[in-house]
């Protein structure tokens, strides 16, 4: 709790030097004959104007979270502009007519937060795929998590999402945590979760709960609680592992972690203990946070989502570096332990991926041939 208020406080505070440096540089684009008569307070005053007016219209546009976003990325490119350009002055010996570094931060400030925009709102396929010792059929799992309904797609939007995972002809679809959020509407939440229970699959449709899905705030806030969202999805033969183990095909174990954040959470070793350990184990856990544990008990494969993939460049890692994640995004392998973390179908809050993509995955699952 202590490392997540000095993050908070640190980027209050990263924020209003921003403010205070992008309303200087925002000043730049006056009229030098108007700035020089203006006196020094004068000129502060009129550049905190200019940056508020910059970070009202980002919000009217957008809304407080993303329009931080905007304003802490215009200050970071607009830095490292006229850093780059300070530096050619001293190696070129020229003085630029006008403010070409100014020009060049709005551009590519813009072209940086469009490719965020797109890589948040278009999802792609990503495939991982698996070797193991042990005697099982050729698999493929659908994986998908942090859908957020109603963030980056709507039911209609989610529409087509399904109908591109029903292609992939899965033997299992996973949905691993955060498919609701506290934004989510209850209309969402039932037609989309009717959609889910149209997919045809070999062994079933399968959801582990994510830190969001219960709700932070009041049923009010969304119209439905958690116990609402259980019902829709057993409603619709989705099958929910909340510390839950099941048997496929009689030689793969499907895992099922209630999440991170419950104070009821089971031990692994409780869930894996009376398991019959030549068979397949397959971990669906929201957060990747229980690392050392799943490795210890030598499962095969862990499924996670949360992360997002770390988002935002160029901060992708702080969630490893501050010890709340074990990987943040992508394919690791721990002794007999395959790792795997999704960047999410989806986002929360935050409308830009400028550090990763919204994805789902294709796992394939085959027996090695000694």
């Amino acid at each position: 709790m202590t490392i997540w208020i000095m993050i908070l406080l640190s980027g209050f505070l990263v924020l209003a030097i921003s403010f205070f440096y992008l309303g200087t540089r925002f000043l730049k684009f006056l009229n030098p004959a108007f700035s020089a008569k203006l006196s020094k307070a004068k000129k502060i005053l009129l550049s905190l104007l200019l940056a508020l007016i910059f970070f009202l219209i980002a919000f009217l546009l957008l809304d407080f979270i993303n329009a931080v976003i905007c304003f802490l990325y215009f200050s970071l490119v607009w830095c490292i502009c006229d850093l780059v350009f300070l530096i050619s002055k001293k190696i070129f010996h020229f003085t630029p007519r006008h403010y070409y570094s100014g020009f060049a931060a709005v551009i590519i400030s813009l072209i940086v937060l469009s490719i965020g925009w797109y890589q948040a709102h278009h999802v792609w396929r990503t495939n991982y795929e698996l070797t193991t010792t042990k005697d099982i059929p050729d698999f493929r799992i659908l994986m998908f998590a942090d859908s957020h309904l109603g963030s980056t797609f709507h039911a209609d939007e989610f529409a087509d999402h399904i109908e591109r995972i029903q292609q992939e002809k899965p033997d299992i679809v996973v949905i691993v945590g955060d498919y609701v959020d506290d934004s989510s509407s209850r209309e969402d939440m039932i037609r989309s979760t009717e959609l889910l229970g149209q997919l045809q699959t070999k062994y079933g449709v399968y959801y582990v709960f994510g830190n969001h899905d219960r709700g932070y705030y009041s049923e009010g806030r969304r119209g439905f609680n958690a116990q609402d969202l259980m019902n829709e999805l057993e409603k619709n033969n989705i099958t929910i592992l909340q510390d839950k183990t099941l048997l496929l095909a009689d030689s793969l174990y499907l895992i099922g972690r209630d999440d991170f954040s419950s104070r009821d959470r089971k031990q692994m070793s409780e869930l894996v203990s009376p398991l019959d350990k030549d068979k397949y184990m397959i971990v669906l856990d929201h957060q990747p946070a229980d690392y050392i544990n799943q490795e210890k008990e030598n499962v095969d494969l862990v499924l996670s989502g949360h992360t997002h993939g770390g988002q935002l460049f160029p901060f992708n890692q702080v969630g490893k570096w501050i010890g709340v994640n074990d990987l943040v995004y992508g394919h690791e392998k721990r002794s007999l332990t395959d790792f795997i973390v999704t960047s999410g179908i989806s986002d929360w809050a935050v409308k830009f991926k400028t550090g990763t993509k919204s994805e789902f995955l294709v796992i394939d699952i085959k027996k090695s041939i000694p």
